[in-house]
């Protein structure tokens, strides 16, 4: 009877029969698939319970504090927290840091100087970092300030250029940015031991390099972080993996003392540095979002490996493939049509909990080349745990889909993504039988 009912109220919920059967399908074989993600979010839960116990949070940790936020026992132990937890020297981890975009530009203002140079060896960065580098110009760029970028493009789109890179590191090389999670790139998303081999190698050739790993979207998918196989510093958003769909803001960075303190001495003021920052109410949302961040994470990489096998058996191209290992919770699917890719924004924003009323539309935003469609019924405006789907209208006309608070809700929006371009004979129909 319950599976009759949950029938029904799909298809109540604008979900045609022949939709719903093909994605029970694909579902009943991954099984054993959704089985080890289980595993793994319970080891990186205890995880996350052991760090809060030895770090001894209490409830005096929730009490928002003002002004200068001088002896902010809350805020100082959450930065415990995530040190402790990610195998960090130090933590920063602040609701003054506004976004993932922002943490990173604090952590390479503050630890490169005029004359430095910076090395990204896994290609182009992230679109709103190349205003940040000054690939494009931008006020306050890190190319104002004199510092240079080298940027050595993977092999094949996968491979890591060995040759490029130690041709590329120099005298004045401070810095190597290795960003994890592929962006709006159609690069496979880099595991955590394929990080530890460039950065290993990095080191060899010079080893007092930084080694900076942009860590939006990867966290709590493996049981490993990158400072657990030798980067110096991880990056990261609230808005994300960490913040557990609950932190309404917020960024951090996490790493050796002398990195993290740079990064606290930018963020506030030579002289201040982490001693101030107050916590504004938010803190607590900050500690239940990171304990639920395990949980929240398993219910987007679910939703990312069924979409992935949805998309795959309708003969889209799509990164990762659907067997592949996940080392992110973003799922590319190509589609080599802009509408293709309008359908399947609308239909994540049909299926959401919030703004479900609303069609999304290719706009202009602030950091980017051309037109980005976004869609997101969140709780938290912009937040990119909870379900969302957004890509630039340009060739490949891809869209990349990632997040879903639950599972059974990253499950309905990609089956109102199919049944928007099933309505607008988008997909071969005969494949869904």
């Amino acid at each position: 009877m319950t599976e009759e009912l949950i029938e029904n109220k799909y298809i109540e919920m604008g979900i045609s029969k022949e939709v719903y059967e093909f994605g029970k399908e694909i579902e009943q074989g991954l099984k054993e698939r959704f089985d080890r993600i289980d595993q793994t979010t319970e080891y990186n839960q205890m995880k996350v319970i052991d760090a809060m116990q030895k770090c001894r949070v209490s409830a005096e940790c929730f009490q928002a504090t003002s002004g200068y936020g001088y002896n902010d026992i809350g805020r100082d132990t959450l930065e415990e927290v995530y040190a402790e937890c990610f195998h960090g020297e130090a933590a920063l981890v602040r609701p003054q840091i506004t976004c993932g975009t922002h943490a990173l530009a604090l952590a390479l203002m503050s630890n490169l100087r005029p004359g430095d140079e910076l090395l990204s060896p896994v290609g182009k960065p992230y679109d709103t970092l190349e205003e940040v580098i000054g690939i494009r110009p931008s006020k306050g760029s890190l190319a104002e300030y004199g510092i240079t970028y080298r940027q050595v493009d993977l092999l094949n789109n996968r491979d890591f250029d060995f040759e490029g890179i130690r041709a590329a590191i120099n005298e004045r090389t401070k810095l190597v940015t290795i960003q994890r999670s592929k962006g709006y790139e159609t690069r496979p998303t880099l595991s955590i031991a394929r990080i530890k081999e460039l950065i290993s190698f990095v080191k060899s050739i010079k080893p007092d390099v930084i080694c900076m790993v942009d860590n939006c979207y990867g966290e709590f998918v493996e049981e490993q972080e990158p400072l657990e196989v030798g980067a110096d510093m991880i990056v990261g958003s609230l808005i994300k993996n960490l913040g557990g769909g609950l932190a309404p803001i917020g960024g951090y960075i996490v790493g050796k003392k002398e990195c993290v303190d740079n990064a606290a001495y930018r963020l506030t003021s030579p002289g201040l540095g982490k001693e101030v920052g107050a916590s504004l109410g938010v803190i607590q949302s900050f500690y239940q979002g990171f304990f639920m961040a395990p949980t929240v994470v398993s219910g987007a990489l679910k939703g990312a490996v069924f979409a992935a096998n949805i998309y795959e058996k309708l003969g889209f191209s799509v990164i990762p493939n659907g067997t592949e290992s996940r080392h992110d919770i973003i799922q590319a699917v190509t589609f080599n049509n802009p509408d293709a890719m309008i359908a399947f924004c609308e239909g994540i924003q049909a299926a959401a909990p919030v703004d479900s009323y609303v069609t999304p539309e290719p706009w202009a935003m602030p950091g980017y080349d051309s037109d980005v469609i976004m869609a997101a019924g969140a709780f938290v405006q912009g937040s990119s745990i909870e379900l969302s789907a957004d890509g630039p209208i340009k060739p490949p006309y891809a869209v990349y889909f990632q997040g879903g608070l639950t599972w059974y809700h990253a499950k309905l929006g990609i089956l109102m993504s199919l049944q928007k371009l099933k309505e607008r004979n988008l997909v071969n129909t005969d494949l869904l039988c």
